[in-house]
């Protein structure tokens, strides 16, 4: 067995310290600052109403270990409820904003949440889903918190708000969990793994300390100028941690976004001076010919860190060029991770950024890898192997399905990711292929599998398969589904049939799941003799058929 260990010496959690009045969160759009010490004052506060105002204010009670959800876009409360929650010794549950009632419905029943902090603009998903889930009004109320803080917003009723539950008390510190209670789960976010509906990941203490002093090994250090923009959604493990938490042991602010738009992303970097950015590969392609890089003063800008997504060379070339021909001294790097890992296993350090260009760097200190074949046997390095990973930053394992649990962590305590890898000479990864069946849009993840579940609903449709497909141009895959009609369809009434599917699905899911790859309608779905979708088949026709939003038909 070869195993595989960091270039990088293990570490401790650092301990560093920073003014109490430099400032931790801002809300780009309103110029409103949170200092640090307000931080700690404003979570303590919250912490305590959670625990002992709620019920007195007729709300749910909920004492350590329960579980809470947040469902809404970036806010500046953001990081006031998540560290308030797990302050509180709560175990946090974070929802994508753009869910439907259904979808959020499935992560509240499985993750055993008793309350949810909302956005004003998503209390309608969220009443909806309590009337799927047979909950009435009243009901449905003591387990509601609205989330308009700072800013309250008129005709909201009696609504529980956030600013109920501040000003009424402070815990003294936050609730500890020293030696082995540092593995209890902290944050369940949501993965869809390797197949069928999202599971929670179960993110301890131990995983989110360790990793803090692990990134800091490779992250770049540029004094106390750096300044962090907060365009990632922070229901996202990437954004909640590396633009959450991260920068805050870092002592940079974080400027946050509701939502990242081009135009509003230069505005701020120029505003705010800000240094430091963590994008996708989409946002990258944007930056690239976006005419608003021309229009604002990015030269603050120093470093740019791709995640979720592989990033590939000719895109990070465009897009330092670009950048570069407006001032700034820019360093694009990337980094891989997975929401089992907490994220990040592998960051590419600033110095290798141009040399190694389109890889994802060495592993991290304190972990251990294996690039293996078939379960068996080790890929020599140059040759691709799924990787396997082990080490403090693993997740605990996913709630409620030790099948699952089991099928992700060997005994031994490696966690299979499901990519492919190659390790070169000097001990750099690169992903060159996926396991997994997951989609990736934009870096949001999109299951087939439960695609294929609503799809199946439709009252034309008898078998479905759903696969992504490359987009060069919006640099992501778009999820396409292949259908087989009820009736049968004539060549000339296909294109009008997948059209209308790709809206009839509109309603049913999160925008990032939109059939955009296109319906095709063909014959059969190729299957194994045991019944499991050929995908495999499906790649190759996608191929040939090339990337087109609208529908065709082949034959299989």
């Amino acid at each position: 067995m070869t195993v595989y260990t960091s270039p990088y010496p293990a570490v401790p959690v650092p301990d560093d310290e920073y003014s109490p009045n430099a400032p931790a969160f801002i809300d780009a759009a309103s110029g409103k600052t949170i200092s640090r010490s307000e931080w700690r004052d404003l979570t303590l506060s919250l912490a305590w109403g959670m625990r002992h105002e709620l019920p007195k204010l007729g709300g749910v009670a909920i004492t350590r270990g329960d579980v809470v959800m947040v469902f809404s876009p970036n806010s500046i409360a953001w990081p006031v409820v998540l560290f308030a929650g797990i302050a509180a010794g709560l175990r946090m549950t974070l929802a994508n904003s753009s869910y439907t009632a259904r979808e959020l419905e499935h992560q509240w029943t499985d993750s055993g949440a008793k309350v949810v902090f909302v956005h004003p603009a998503l209390l309608p998903v969220v009443l909806e889903m309590f009337k799927h889930l047979d909950v009435d009004l009243t009901a449905a109320r003591r387990k509601i918190v609205v989330l308009d803080w700072p800013f309250r917003e008129p005709g909201l009723g009696d609504f529980l708000r956030l600013d109920d539950l501040l000003g009424k008390g402070a815990l003294k510190d936050e609730e500890k969990f020293p030696g082995e209670l540092a593995n209890e789960t902290v944050l369940v976010c949501y993965s869809s793994g390797t197949t069928g509906k999202p599971k929670g990941v179960m993110t301890t203490h131990r995983n989110l300390t360790a990793l803090m002093g692990m990134v800091d090994t490779v992250y770049p250090r540029d004094g106390t100028s750096q300044v962090m923009l907060g365009a990632l959604p922070f229901y996202h493990i990437f954004g909640a941690i590396k633009l959450l938490h991260f920068p805050f042991t870092r002592g940079m602010p974080t400027v946050v976004m509701q939502k990242f738009d081009p135009v509003d992303a230069c505005k701020w970097i120029e505003k705010y001076r800000v240094s430091d950015m963590l994008v996708v590969p989409p946002m990258c392609l944007i930056f690239t010919h976006h005419p608003a890089v021309g229009q604002y003063n990015l030269k603050s800008l120093k470093f740019l860190l791709s995640g979720a997504a592989p990033l590939g060379a000719p895109l990070v070339n465009a897009l330092a060029k670009r950048l570069k021909s407006v001032g700034t001294n820019i360093i694009v790097s990337q980094g891989y991770g997975l929401t089992e890992t907490s994220p990040t296993s592998h960051m590419l350090p600033v110095h290798d950024a141009m040399r190694k260009i389109g890889s994802i760097g060495p592993l991290l200190p304190n972990l251990e890898a294996r690039l293996v074949n078939d379960d068996v046997d080790d890929a020599a390095v140059g040759q691709p192997g799924e990787l396997w990973l082990r080490g403090p930053s693993i997740m605990k394992g996913y709630l409620n399905n030790v099948e699952a649990t089991t099928n992700a962590i060997t005994p031994d305590g490696w966690f299979k990711t499901g990519d492919v890898a190659v390790i070169d000479e000097d001990g750099y990864y690169a992903i060159v292929d996926r396991r997994k069946e997951l989609i990736k849009y934009k870096g949001f993840q999109v299951p087939p599998a439960e695609l294929e579940s609503v799809l199946l609903q439709h009252p034309d449709i008898v078998d479905v398969a759903v696969i992504g497909v490359v987009s060069e141009e919006e640099a992501t895959e778009l999820p396409r589904a292949y259908v087989v009609s009820k009736n049968g369809l004539a060549p000339h009434e296909t294109k009008a049939f997948g059209e209308s599917v790709q809206e009839w699905i509109k309603p049913r899911v999160a925008r990032h799941k939109f059939l955009r790859g296109g319906v095709v309608v063909v014959d059969v779905i190729p299957k194994s003799a045991a019944g499991k979708i050929l995908r495999r088949e499906l790649r190759e026709r996608a191929k040939a058929e090339g990337v087109a939003n609208r529908p065709v038909r082949a034959k299989l």
